[in-house]
């Protein structure tokens, strides 16, 4: 009688345990990106919860690559579009063929002086691999089919809703200022 007891009390246990993890994914689900804070380049904390309200678009960037260049249709998009409730994110990362070898500092001042970047730029971060930062985790295992799936390479794009989900996502040939991707933020900027 007494271990029919125990197991009872054990199986309860289990299912409340499972149910609060439940409700934990759900809860992390409904809050989208909204969870994380990073480290802007300048060291501070910048929470991805001053973005609500607004669709952005996360972009993982590199100083040295074959799409480097898109930095300056990202900057016209934002330019266009951020006084509609549109953001970009940039997080430099150092990925693919060491492309982003530079100190938060130096990527800054490369943004700057070279693309006069606006939009706010996140410290350098790993993208995937065994030291993956728990937002990529989340944007490439967690967002759901056609969006989830590892980073190919620089300059991959995710677009999030005005509720903190992700969409769509664009591999990285796809420029910025390209008829799918403005499509994208137009219709997400309409609703």
């Amino acid at each position: 009688m007494k271990s029919c007891f125990q197991f009872l009390i054990a199986l309860r246990a289990y299912l409340v345990a499972g149910a609060l993890l439940i409700m934990a994914g759900s809860l992390l689900a409904a809050s989208g990106i909204y969870t994380f804070t990073l480290n802007s380049i300048d060291g501070k904390p910048a929470p991805l919860a001053d973005y609500k309200g607004k669709v952005v678009l996360v972009v993982n960037v590199a100083s040295q690559c074959g799409f480097t260049p898109q930095y300056s249709a990202l900057e016209s998009t934002y330019e266009k579009y951020k006084d509609k409730g549109f953001v970009i994110l940039g997080f430099p990362a150092n990925n693919f063929g060491a492309q982003e070898p530079g100190t938060n500092e130096e990527i800054k001042t490369f943004c700057t002086r070279k693309y006069s970047v606006t939009f706010p730029m996140y410290a350098k971060i790993s993208v995937k691999g065994a030291d993956q930062a728990p937002f990529y985790a989340y944007l490439t295992k967690d967002t759901g089919p056609g969006v989830a799936g590892e980073i190919k390479w620089n300059f991959t794009k995710f677009l999030v809703d005005r509720n903190g989900k992700v969409v769509q996502r664009f591999e990285s040939e796809v420029t910025p200022d390209s008829k799918e991707v403005i499509a994208a933020i137009e219709k997400q900027l309409k609703q």
